[in-house]
């Protein structure tokens, strides 16, 4: 079989993530602005998948089945994370605060990167980390407002 340019272009990554408490994490989700589209649970209300949307964006999530620990925040970051990337800065400065408001421990408050993008980053209520930006990964770049302006 002989895979064609067309092929690679194609590919979709959706991250799934591992909570104790999945309908928790589906309101903290819910509070930052996803929708939930597919959740099937146990006869004992056990969430065994779930998965939720904002826009283009899905999150799989699922109920652990061992009791893992999300790595440890190391100065501003885990090591990795989740990226959201948002259309301006005032949509990531809303973001941030209704994490935190939600529960999430804020980590790097709105702010202008030396690169020209806007970001901001929290460790959701179970410890992922997730950050939202205007820079748009792949070679591009989102455009917006400077952090603290209208816009308009």
């Amino acid at each position: 079989m002989t895979i064609g340019p067309d092929a690679h272009s194609a590919a979709h990554l959706y991250a799934y993530l591992g909570y104790r408490d999945v309908p928790a994490a589906i309101d903290w989700l819910a509070a930052v602005g996803f929708d939930v589209v597919a959740r099937q649970e146990e006869p004992d209300g056990t969430v065994v998948h779930a998965e939720v949307r904002r826009g283009g964006v899905v999150v799989m999530l699922a109920t652990d089945d061992r009791p893992y620990t999300p790595p440890a925040l190391r100065d501003d970051s885990t090591g990795s994370g989740l990226y959201l990337l948002l259309g301006d800065a005032a949509l990531v400065e809303d973001w941030y605060r209704r994490a935190v408001v939600a529960g999430a421990r804020g980590v790097i408050p709105p702010e202008k990167t030396p690169w020209g993008a806007v970001r901001a980053r929290v460790l959701d209520p179970e410890g992922h980390e997730w950050s939202a930006g205007t820079y748009k990964p792949g070679g591009g770049r989102a455009s917006g407002p400077p952090l603290g302006t209208s816009g308009g």
